[in-house]
């Protein structure tokens, strides 16, 4: 055999196009609940036929919210190595948005929500796997309404990601991906220009709008017309608003998700025509769950309660100021994740372990508490053993806030008489997502096995027979992995 041929054998065998796909705030359990309400030519319907279900698969870390989830299916491991620590954290003691780039300009718009870039996330993604692998020949793309769930999935070699501009009602990007926006792009802005100025963010317009835009895209890119695999990133991100403004099992919630279940139809009908049936490879998942509201749980008896976290630093904080006579100790809540007020420390010349012990204790005397931890001696805090692994590979320590609260199960962070859901904790409501792989070699079937979210960036990338991102701790599913 000639050393030519001996090069095309060693070449494996890959889809022409990978396609994420992230429904924002997607519990589990939505894949039944919903089961009679999905439509015969849904996609839906289609995933459960046709995919590979993993039933049990967990997100491995807190928080759970938007920026660390997209974050860590695409890199295979979790803000303790990938350095999303939140939907905003502190970088050098200021308040940032997880994508925020202020040496990018912005593209399309003059607005702020235009300076973003993957450059916060230290690991790499799929896509950028993909990227060396094919020596740069792979097309990667994020889609999405948020701008950190099109930016961190797509990775930070890929060739454009693309956002929503609430305020100027159309869809923008930035200067770390392209000068000026591509021409088919400022044509997808023109013509659907009114349906643009209207509220994306939680209706059934804002699902429409991010499949068409996906595969407005996907035609204008190129992607999967040839043998090089190219990767699709796409995030449903109206599901997320939705179900916050209105709650689970709304109204609202449902009629998004009958609309979501017709757009995966037209998205996987697309595919096959554009691209061909069993020529790309397509899993589904969720950044996060999330939980039913106060008064439906309540109204069936069970235990929930709502914590205002901003009302219990500031209890916290009149406790330390009697103790160190120094005020403001605490200086920043956001939702679970507590920073301390280092300056004010090392003016007093307090110790800071001492003053991190003392806050501990008087965060725990709120009666909806059940331990607030020093992540920075995480080892020394007596909680379980699983809680204890989830918060260590939460903990970004450059960014993250180094006490976290965990309230008692049931215990979500909001006000009492709000409609809709939360999310962020370590409990099954946020931790339990779905995940469905199909198309390219995939068999139908399922699992109730134990698996993780950051094996899905480990199992797309043994399929592929390319490495897994640098930082990725999961493990392939090795149902999916010949």
């Amino acid at each position: 055999m000639s050393l030519l041929a001996l090069a095309a054998a060693a070449q494996p065998a890959r889809p022409r196009l990978v396609v994420g796909i992230v429904v924002d705030q997607m519990r589990w359990d939505y894949l039944y609940t919903y089961g009679d309400t999905w439509s015969a030519g849904g996609g839906f319907n289609r995933l459960l036929a046709d995919g590979f279900l993993c039933n049990n698969t967990m997100v491995d870390y807190v928080p759970t919210v938007t920026a660390c989830g997209h974050a860590s299916i695409y890199t295979g491991t979790t803000p303790a190595f990938h350095g999303i620590a939140g939907n905003s954290y502190h970088i050098n003691g200021e308040s940032v948005n997880s994508v925020w780039d202020p040496d990018v300009k912005p593209v399309g718009t003059d607005g702020k929500v235009g300076r973003q870039s993957p450059r916060n996330l230290w690991a790499t993604t799929i896509g950028d796997q993909l990227k060396v692998a094919t020596e740069g020949k792979a097309v990667v793309a994020g889609v999405s309404l948020k701008d950190r769930a099109s930016i961190l999935p797509a990775g930070h070699g890929a060739d454009f990601a693309t956002w929503y501009d609430g305020k100027g009602g159309k869809f923008i990007s930035s200067s770390y991906y392209v000068d000026k926006l591509p021409q088919w792009l400022e044509e997808f802005n023109k013509r659907n220009k009114a349906a643009l100025a209207t509220n994306l963010w939680d209706e059934p317009s804002g699902v429409v709008m991010t499949t068409e835009l996906a595969l407005t895209a996907m035609r204008n890119l190129n992607m999967g017309k040839d043998n090089v695999t190219d990767l699709l990133a796409v995030s449903y991100s109206s599901t997320d608003a939705c179900a916050h403004n209105y709650g689970i099992k709304s109204d609202s919630v449902n009629a998004i998700y009958a609309r979501l279940d017709l757009e995966l139809g037209r998205l996987f009908d697309a595919l096959d025509r554009e691209v061909g049936k069993g020529e790309y490879l397509v899993f589904l998942t969720a950044d996060h769950g999330g939980t039913y509201n106060l008064k439906s749980m309540r109204a069936l008896h069970l235990p929930w309660h709502m914590a205002n976290t901003t009302r219990q630093c500031q209890a916290a904080n009149a406790v330390l100021e009697r103790q160190f006579s120094v005020a403001n100790l605490i200086k920043y809540d956001k939702q679970y994740s507590i920073y301390l007020n280092h300056e004010a420390i090392v003016r007093a010349d307090l110790d800071r372990d001492e003053v991190a012990w003392a806050a501990c204790r008087a965060l725990e005397q709120d009666s909806l508490t059940q331990w607030a931890v020093d992540l920075e001696h995480l080892d020394k805090a007596a909680i379980p053993s699983e809680l204890k692994q989830r918060l260590a590979l939460g903990y970004a320590r450059e960014r993250s806030g180094e006490i976290h609260l965990v309230h008692k199960p049931g215990v979500y962070t909001g006000a009492d008489g709000h409609p809709g859901s939360s999310h962020g904790t370590y409990t099954q409501d946020d931790t339990h997502i779905p995940l469905v792989f199909m198309g390219w070699h995939v068999n139908a079937g399922e699992t109730a096995r134990l698996t993780h979210m950051t094996d899905i960036a480990a199992t797309v990338c043994a399929m592929l027979h390319i490495q897994a991102p640098n930082a990725c701790i999961g493990q392939p599913i090795t149902e999916l992995v010949k």
